[in-house]
């Protein structure tokens, strides 16, 4: 019997020490405080700061688009039809000014090779006709009417015969050949700038019709962004600003660009202005026409009362942070304190004006998500 009540007593002895270790263990939360012993605070490290006044960028909020100027993009068109005879390009090459990119075949070239065939001796004849009628006309033997005849229709049939030279010129097509009787049935459309295939409609065998889009060129080399400010901003961006970008919808990476153009019209119904960035030449290439960009201009710099951004525990859209109330032997006291805080930057988030947070309160700035975890 004696055996038996040591050891329950031995038991509960074991039981009340375990309870007391876990107990000096655990971070412990009464009175709406948390406490934690000096042991848990040197064991993981935490720190105890005051806020400090950082400097923090003013931003001007937009979005847009990453484009090129209409010159560096190119919609290749012909404007007489043809069924394409070939073309090796796919989207994504990379093309020169100059390079062939289509090769058209249409009888449409043959008619109009031989109507300028038909035009090149016919100009000779009439110009001779209208000469001679010119000199007979300046000696008082020909009448003038048989003359301005002679000229109307030297310049009329001039005119087509330029006309047709110069559609020839355009289908890229030598008049000089024509004049020789070497026609062709085909014409090869070259590349009217340099850049990388965005569009590309034609295939082997396929007919095009004037004026439509065979395919489209863009120079990379001129990206830049196209952004939308609203009127209420406008007057705080300048020429020269830094901007930070970012693609939402392909990454969190911030890019950096700058101001280089600020539009002078309001636009649309939204009423904005376009402000046109440059972009690093760095990351040209990691970017695509018409991706939507979000972006910040840094309009200016202003200073503001700030803690680490790591002293801040957001729950539930809500922002804290844990203020020390009291400092015993060996034991910690902290509250939980909400606060409102503005902008931020990689290192500060700034904690606005309140009755609590002042630039003498004391805070947790580090293990500070091992005390609410």
């Amino acid at each position: 019997m004696i055996k038996k009540i040591l050891y329950t007593l031995a038991i509960a002895t074991i039981a009340f020490s375990c309870k007391e270790t876990k107990t000096e263990d655990q971070t412990l939360q009464e009175d709406g405080l948390i406490h934690i012993t000096d042991a848990q605070f040197k064991s993981v490290g935490m720190r105890i700061e005051k806020p400090t006044e950082q400097d923090f960028d003013v931003n001007v909020k937009t979005s847009g688009t990453i484009d090129v100027p209409p010159q560096n993009r190119a919609q290749v068109t012909t404007f007489i039809g043809g069924y394409v005879k070939s073309t090796r390009l796919l989207v994504g090459d990379k093309v020169q000014k100059g390079q062939a990119l289509v090769t058209l075949e249409s009888t449409e070239f043959l008619d109009i090779q031989k109507e300028y065939l038909e035009m090149a001796e016919q100009i000779k004849y009439l110009k001779s006709e209208y000469e001679r009628q010119k000199t007979l006309f300046d000696e008082k033997i020909s009448s003038q009417k048989n003359y301005l005849k002679a000229e109307s229709e030297y310049r009329k049939t001039k005119g087509m015969y330029q006309s047709l030279r110069e559609k020839l010129l355009l289908l890229k097509i030598n008049p000089t050949q024509v004049e020789k009787g070497k026609l062709t049935s085909t014409v090869t459309i070259s590349s009217p700038i340099s850049g990388d295939i965005v569009v590309m409609n034609a295939n082997v065998g396929m007919y095009i019709a004037p004026s439509a889009v065979i395919l489209e060129i863009v120079d990379t080399q001129h990206l830049h962004l196209e952004l939308a400010v609203f009127e209420k901003d406008i007057l705080k961006v300048k020429i020269g600003q830094s901007i930070q970008f970012t693609v939402p919808e392909a990454s969190k990476e911030v890019f950096p660009a700058e101001v280089h153009l600020v539009g002078k019209s309001i636009e649309g119904n939204e009423r904005t202005i376009n402000v046109h960035g440059h972009l690093d030449e760095s990351i040209k290439q990691r970017l695509l026409t018409g991706m939507f960009v979000e972006a910040n201009i840094k309009v200016s710099t202003q200073k503001g009362l700030a803690v680490p951004v790591d002293a801040l525990i957001t729950e539930n859209n809500k922002n804290f942070v844990l203020l020390l109330e009291t400092l015993k032997t060996n034991k910690y006291s902290f509250k939980k304190v909400a606060v409102a805080i503005g902008t931020k930057n990689k290192d500060y988030v700034e904690i606005l004006p309140n009755t609590i947070i002042n630039a003498s309160s004391k805070i947790l700035t580090k293990g500070v998500f091992e005390m609410v975890n």
